[in-house]
């Protein structure tokens, strides 16, 4: 098989070229005998798809990587299950059948399936995965690979789980967090249409048969009221088209990357969202590098694992500056997105030879200080968003009564 191959030789240099192998493990590994180390190897068909399309390894992204929680929560299952087995001497095809078996039908039990299937044929667990890369990501392969090549395929298997498990857990955090703000706003954007489109213009009918001058805010309501009324066949396909609009520009490379830079300046928010990214990338390298993944490919699968452009270009370029031969810390000093004691903590465990396990504590703490963060911003959002709300809806009640305020005090001024 024809694999297109893209690295760095023994002097830094990039090396890109083709090479005739069977498998993409192999062909790594008779690179490295040729003194070339591969970050990304790919079918000759797939590199010239790519190369047409403008892809580039930069920021090509895994979708599994940022799959749904579901497919989160079953590759965990599937890992702890299956390392409980192989840790006890239970053959692999026979572990993923037993597996298999007590995974609900559905297409998770499908892919299981076809993977058992190809381990049966002869092929690693780490290669049958490849063929679904929508729900095993680089990551999760590279740390099964590992597992398969020094015989700790339980222990790798753990560490895939745990990984797994944290990812879901983060996302079910900042979800739940976010869920009391939504129904919120939600609920009183409905009652304030509602109270414009719905209550006011019986209001309105009551005010022309008094006769009664009105101020401006009722004014401005009563517009509103009939635009609303009278143009919603417009309004709504045009908020749909904006909606769409957006949508798109925000997909689109330019607008992603814009997105992703304003989210980090937005006070407040931009720190939390950098504190996430940053424990993320920390997470995930210490686990490769723990797991003896080579430095250069654990950037590379980092990079791929990481949703903000800002910090794929961090990485981009760390990964690019280790290959110099430049030590990791100093690639990551930037303290616009890296926080320095993140940096002097990757500092201190390449002077002690343990940089894995350092960046797995430093993940560790990041993510109990980003939970207490998020719980605290919500914490202060909520009275925010009560408040506001509260005073648009007092607003609109006030604009709507006090005419009628008006008119009991001209009646009580006329009685007198």
């Amino acid at each position: 098989m024809k694999l297109a191959y893209q690295g760095y030789d023994l002097t830094g240099k990039s090396a890109t070229g083709i090479i005739d192998a069977p498998t993409r493990p192999e062909a790594a590994e008779q690179l490295r005998k040729q003194g070339i180390l591969a970050t990304r190897i790919d079918e000759l068909d797939a590199a010239i798809t790519d190369i047409a399309s403008g892809a580039t390894a930069g920021v090509s992204f895994s979708r599994a990587s940022k799959g749904s929680a579901r497919h989160l929560t079953e590759l965990a299952s599937f890992s702890r299950q299956l390392s409980i087995l192989v840790s006890t001497k239970t053959p692999l095809v026979q572990a993923m059948a037993a597996v298999e078996r007590q995974t609900p039908q559905g297409p998770w039990r499908d892919i299981l399936a076809a993977v058992r299937l190809k381990v049966e044929e002869g092929r690693s667990l780490s290669e049958a995965m490849e063929e679904h890369p929508s729900f095993f990501s680089p990551v999760c392969r590279a740390l099964v690979q590992a597992g398969e090549a020094g015989g700790t395929l339980d222990s790798m298997l753990r560490n895939l789980a745990d990984l797994a498990r944290q990812q879901v857990h983060i996302r079910k955090s900042i979800v739940g967090a976010l869920i009391y703000p939504v129904v919120l706003i939600t609920v009183s954007f409905f009652v304030l249409i509602g109270l414009i489109a719905f209550v006011l213009p019986r209001f309105q009918d009551l005010f022309k048969s008094l006769g009664a001058a009105l101020p401006p805010s009722t004014e401005a309501l009563i517009t509103l009221s009939n635009i609303l009324r009278g143009y919603w066949w417009a309004i709504l396909p045009a908020l749909a088209l904006s909606a769409f609009a957006l949508l798109s520009a925000a997909r689109s490379p330019a607008g992603t990357a814009l997105i992703h830079r304003t989210i980090l300046r937005v006070p407040r928010v931009g720190p939390i969202v950098a504190s996430f990214c940053t424990a993320r990338i920390a997470r995930v390298l210490g686990v490769l590098l723990d797991a003896k993944v080579g430095m250069l490919d654990a950037l590379r699968l980092t990079r791929q694992s990481v949703g903000n452009l800002c910090y794929v270009e961090l990485l981009q370029a760390s990964e690019d500056r280790v290959a110099r031969g430049e030590n990791l810390s100093d690639t990551l000093r930037n303290p616009d997105l890296i926080t320095p004691s993140v940096t002097e903590a990757v500092a201190s465990g390449e002077r002690t030879g343990q940089i894995g396990s350092v960046l797995i504590q430093v993940a560790a703490s990041m993510d109990e200080d980003n939970e207490l963060l998020i719980k605290t911003l919500t914490s202060l959002l909520e009275p925010v968003i009560l408040t506001i709300l509260g005073l648009l809806i007092g607003c609109v009640a006030i604009a709507m009564f006090m005419p009628l305020f008006d008119l009991t005090a001209a009646g009580a001024g006329g009685a007198r």
